[in-house]
């Protein structure tokens, strides 16, 4: 995954523009009116959904694994972030406890047990009282049930990105252990990319 995510970066620069999701912008005025202070971003990507959160002076604490997206980061956000260089796999990357965790199309990336460890390590950062939010793509999107199928929901797609699609029912499997409070579908695009069907999840500790 590093190399493809690498080679996609090098290629199309900052590929979703520079406008934050809006739903980031949703979740860091949500976080501020709730009095978070300190915000873990897994999958930093270049920062631009990093944007809402720093506008609002948050601490934001970032985990990407590439290296190329770190270095564009830099470019858009300028020197003073703090975004650690390796895996969410590898998490934690340090003992710090958060107020609130924003994960977007980052864990229908993840196989199975990736899945469970990235749920499992962020709940665990994730002080009581604290709320994280994922967004996961839906199996309404026009890429489900494309490509090379590689199990129940997950395929492969022609880009070589694996793809799950979730649904209510592995919503619950999967988020009811962490502290689920809402499961809601939305549509996300960009940079003149047509709109994409995502889940917004909330839990909260």
């Amino acid at each position: 995954m590093t190399e493809f995510w690498e080679n996609a970066f090098q290629e199309k620069k900052m590929m979703w523009g520079e406008e934050p999701a809006s739903l980031a912008i949703e979740i860091a005025e949500i976080f501020r009116q709730m009095g978070f202070r300190k915000v873990l971003i897994p999958g930093f990507g270049y920062g631009r959904n990093a944007i809402p959160f720093y506008e609002k002076g948050f601490e934001v604490t970032g985990i990407e694994i590439s290296s190329t997206a770190i270095t564009l980061a830099y470019e858009l956000l300028g020197g003073d972030i703090h975004v650690f260089h390796g895996s969410v796999d590898d998490l934690p990357f340090n003992q710090e406890v958060y107020d609130g965790i924003f994960c977007h199309a980052l864990i229908h990336l993840l196989d199975s047990g990736g899945r469970k460890k990235l749920l499992s390590d962020c709940y665990r950062q994730l002080r009581y009282g604290g709320r994280m939010v994922f967004t996961a793509i839906t199996k309404d999107a026009s890429t489900y049930g494309v490509g090379e199928k590689l199990g129940t929901d997950r395929y492969k797609t022609k880009d070589g990105v694996n793809l799950y699609f979730y649904d209510q029912d592995s919503i619950k499997q999967e988020f009811g252990e962490v502290g689920l409070i809402e499961a809601t579908k939305i549509d996300e695009g960009g940079n003149g990319k047509p709109t994409t069907k995502f889940w917004k999840i909330v839990c909260q500790k």
